[in-house]
This record gives structure tokens, sequence and C-alpha cells, in this order.
């Protein structure tokens, strides 16, 4: 999540070369190779199901001061304003639109540091929330509730947000309100691996969808799909989410990114502690700038936060198509990325498993891991046929590259061998117990 912090690259921006030019400058070169996890999870009370709000004795706001004690600092837009995020040297504790509590975590050179990261976070965190009579959930999609009973968060962008993105897709809300995910990041040398890295995490993306689908339920009734939070996003705002054909057509560049990124809408731009609706693409103000002045790199920074691809470059190649699920799996993603991403000869094997489609064809595999999870029809075989041997790619690579991360894979090839996505586990607890505060405890951190 965008922290929205004081803005610092006040250069112009006259021409799109110097928008390519900022993907350029985040090429490691020959530098180390780092990754980092993000993971949100659902707070509720303690035998209860409705969302908590920011204000009050057990709310998202005294959660947040609860991470003092373990030497957090507070995070506000301004001295006299509500605490919107914690930091601690680097690892930040941030608020989604709903009260979602994610974690940010370090870069790190492998996934077993990540993963003690987000583990000694989850640890944390279960003390603070015992402590005000809340637990932690891990769904992708908060199974009770209307959008009219949700809080909305004290901070500034997601009242923008609300408006702006609210008019740009029939579920955008859903999407700020109700969804939670597992993210993940990775780092490239140079635009060749740049490429390469982002067309074999866009092909992965449906894979990743089935077998993270942990979302089935929406206010307390089956939706038919395996990962509703996924569905969700295809009705946001189609400028900004999805796939950017480029990553599917074999024509995905810096440039091409760019051209895609400045077609869609800005949602806000920012001018002395306003957030402002433009109402215009990115490309139409390059053209004819803002209040007499040209835009800037802080309103580019800020533009890329607001697009949500399934696979998003900023200053790293951010992994976006899982669902909230427990601490275990979201720590496997950090691995399974590491090492198809990091291994070139395990990035051979993924285009060998995964070829070149066209662009129709990926966006039914996409939609079928959205319907039926790992149980969706590949080929001769199902979406789990081709998990089993993703996984299996993945820890080949990290077998080679660093064999020590390699276990972190366990829990997700169990998944992938059992050829159900965990919302089919989601979906039996249900029907087997139809009370959600007894439900929701079978999926309390």
């Amino acid at each position: 999540m965008s922290l929205d912090t004081q803005q610092t690259q006040a250069e112009p921006l006259t021409t799109v070369s110097q928008l390519v030019e900022t993907f350029r400058a985040a090429e490691r070169g020959q530098g180390p190779l780092l990754l980092g996890l993000e993971h949100e999870k659902l707070l509720m009370p303690v035998g209860g199901s409705t969302a908590i709000p920011y204000d009050g004795p057990s709310g998202i706001g005294a959660v947040l001061e609860g991470f003092r004690r373990f030497g957090f600092s507070d995070i506000r837009e301004a001295p006299n304003l509500p605490i919107i995020a914690m930091n601690r040297a680097g690892e930040t504790l941030s608020l989604e639109p709903g009260g979602q509590f994610e974690l940010s975590g370090r870069p790190f050179t492998t996934a077993r540091e990540a993963a003690a990261e987000n583990d000694h976070h989850l640890t944390e965190l279960r003390q603070v929330t015992a402590g005000l009579g809340l637990r932690v959930v891990a769904l992708g999609y908060r199974p009770f509730g209307t959008l009219a009973s949700m809080p909305w968060m004290p901070k500034t962008r997601y009242r923008t947000m609300r408006e702006s993105l609210g008019a740009r897709g029939v579920l955008a809300h859903d999407m700020m309100l109700m969804t939670a995910t597992g993210q993940a990041s990775y780092d490239w040398r140079n635009e060749a691996d740049a490429v390469r890295k982002t067309v074999a995490a866009a092909r992965v993306s449906p894979l990743l969808v089935a077998l993270y689908a942990n979302s089935p339920l929406k206010n307390g009734e089956l939706t038919g799909y395996q990962s509703y939070r996924s569905r969700v996003w295809n009705e946001v705002d189609p400028a900004r989410c999805g796939y950017p054909t480029c990553m599917l057509d074999g024509s995905f560049s810096y440039a091409t990114y760019v051209d895609w990124a400045i077609a869609a809408p800005v949602l806000f731009l920012r001018r002395d502690g306003q957030y402002l609706q433009p109402k215009t693409t990115f490309a139409e103000l390059m053209k004819t700038g803002w209040g007499g002045k040209p835009l800037t790199l802080n309103d580019w920074t800020d533009h890329l936060s607001t697009l949500f691809p399934e696979v998003r470059l900023k200053k790293v190649i951010e992994i976006r198509s899982a669902d909230c699920v427990n601490g275990p799996l979201t720590n496997a993603l950090g691995a399974l990325m590491r090492g198809l991403l990091y291994d070139e000869a395990a990035l051979d094997e993924v285009g060998q498993l995964l070829p070149a489609t066209s662009v129709a064809q990926h966006l039914e595999r996409h939609a079928a891991a959205q319907r039926s999870g790992l149980e969706a029809k590949a080929g001769a075989g199902t979406l789990a046929d081709l998990a089993v041997e993703l996984v299996a790619i993945a820890r080949r690579g990290l077998l080679r590259l660093d064999p020590a991360d390699a276990s972190l894979l366990d829990p997700l090839a169990e998944v992938a061998a059992s050829g159900r996505s965990p919302a089919a586990r989601v979906i039996a607890h249900w029907e087997e117990e139809k009370r959600p505060e007894v439900f929701l405890g079978r999926f309390a951190l």
C-alpha cells in the first residue's frame, strides 16, 4: 500500500522518455536480487464477524498503537491527524481502506528471511489483537457484511479514491473495503531481464489465482467463485487492472508499459496538501500540465501506485494474484516466485510449461481459475496438473540457487498435489458450520 509520504521528486515531466527512464533507474545491474512480502489480513472481534472501525478501545487505531511496545513509530499524514501506519527499521504496518491490516516487509536476499519477518509479525499481531478482543482471519474476501456496514479508514487518499475509482467500476468499493491479498516483489537487472520476468509472471498468474483461491463467500453466501477476490477485480477499472496486452502479445518493454500506464485516467493529483481529481488521462495531463505547471515525477510515482494489473511495475515487479491465506502459504509465495524468476533454467522451464497463447485464451484461463480454482480444465488436464509442475520447477530453481529456501514450498506443493484450492476447505467448513463466529475460528491465524 502506498503511504503517500512527503513528495520529494519535483523534476518536471516533459517527455515520455523520462517515464521510461524511471524503470531503467530501478535496474539492479550486477547487484544482489532482493525480494519482499506483503500480507494483508482481516481483523474481527473474537466471537463475532463484523468489521472493526478505526476508532474505539478495540479499533484499528488501537491495534496500530499496540505496536509501539515492539518499537514501532507512528506515521501520520499530519501531526494532528490519526495514525495511518507504523514503521520499524523499514518494516511497515499499514491499512487498506476497510481496515485490512497489512505487513509491507523489508527487502531480503532470501525467501526464508522474508518468511521469518512475516512469522514474527504474525506473532506480534496476535499479541496485540488478543489484548483487544480481536482475531486475525486469513480469507481473501470478507465473508460477512455488506458495503454499507463497512467503515472507511481515515486516510485522505482513500476518501479521494472512494469517489474517483468508485466511478470507474461497479465493484471498486468491494475491492477497497472487502478484499485481502498476499503479494511478493522482485528485482530485475536490465530491460531484457524485466521483460523476461514480467512476461513469465503474467503467464503464471492464473495458476497463482488457482493455488491461492481462498474467497468463495460473500455475505454468508457461496458466490460460485473459488476466488471472488480475483473476480472483483474484473469490474474495478479495465483501464488500470487485469493484464496490459503488451504482457501477453510479445510486445512488452518499458516503453509499452509506459504507453499502457499513461492511457489510464489519473485518480488524483496532490497539490498543496489537497487531493485533486483531474478526470483525464496521465497522457493528456502531460500535454496540458495542471495549474499552469507541468507534471512532476511525484505525479508519476502516485499514478503508478494507482494502477492494479496482475503484475505491476514500479521500482520492483509486484506479483498480485494471490488471495490472503495463512502464514506458511504466504511465505511459500515468496519462495515460489524466487525459484521461478531468479534462476535462468527455471525461467526457461516456465516458458515451456506455459507457452505463449492468444490474449483471449489467457484471459479464459484466468477466468476459469477464478471460478474453479485448481479444478479448472487446462487442455487434457486441470490447472492442478500445471500447478504441480510449476511448484516442481520452482523447487529445482531454488535447489540450484539456494537450497535452504526450498522447504518453504512444501505447503504449496501439498495444495497443488491435492488438486483443490484452499477455497474448497472454506466451502466445506461453511457447509458444516453455518455460525459465522465458529466458522471464522477455523481461519484465525
